[in-house]
């Protein structure tokens, strides 16, 4: 039976691309799938849902922040991790995921600094055509991430020559990045599951 005073780890996962046919969005599909297999809950989002305009001091101070980064923030927040797949834009982060991370890393009256980071999991995923995999975009979010308080789960894999990684519907195919994925995914619910139950204690 589910104990109630761990419950499953609730995780957030979506792709840091907007763009349709986007190979990180297939990989954060399937990689959603091995962390419900391995124990977890998972919300799947895309960020074309959550259009933001580029993080403007003067627009903060004028608006508040947008409703979509009120949303987003809202969902990192109701979830104990997050699971994301970078795109590699000129060998680091891309405009719509590092725009997200500075709108939903804006304080909020009443709320502790960084609250929809700090202390939440993080698990690092990349597919790139190129055949580096994307590992230097893993490094520049990884370091974001991490500053801005969150656990960033040690293993993490970059798919190198993606486009031929997955089958016809979208499946991931590829016997080794289906290994080191699964291994991405079944490590954050496992730490997700431990700082779960040691805040029970």
């Amino acid at each position: 039976m589910p104990n109630p005073l761990n419950p499953a780890p609730a995780i957030l996962a979506f792709a840091g691309s907007t763009r349709t046919g986007s190979l990180n969005k297939l990989l954060v599909q399937n990689a959603a799938r091995f962390v419900t297999e391995a124990g977890g809950k998972v919300t799947l989002i895309d960020l074309r849902d959550y259009p933001m305009p580029l993080y403007d001091g003067d627009l903060e101070s004028d608006l508040g922040l947008p409703d979509n980064a009120v949303k987003l923030r809202e969902l990192m927040m109701s979830h104990h991790g997050l699971l994301l797949s970078c795109p590699e834009y000129n060998s680091s982060i891309s405009a719509v995921l590092k725009n997200t991370i500075d709108w939903v890393s804006r304080p909020v009256p009443e709320q502790p600094p960084l609250a929809a980071f700090k202390n939440k999991t993080v698990g690092l995923l990349a597919a790139s055509p190129g055949s580096i995999g994307g590992l230097r975009v893993l490094a520049s979010v990884r370091s974001i991430l991490g500053n801005l308080g969150m656990i960033v789960i040690p293993r993490q894999h970059g798919i190198a020559n993606a486009t031929s990684a997955f089958d016809e519907s979208g499946t991931l195919t590829d016997s080794t990045a289906l290994r080191n994925v699964t291994s991405v995914a079944t490590q954050l619910v496992d730490v997700t599951a431990k700082l779960i139950a040691n805040n029970h204690e």
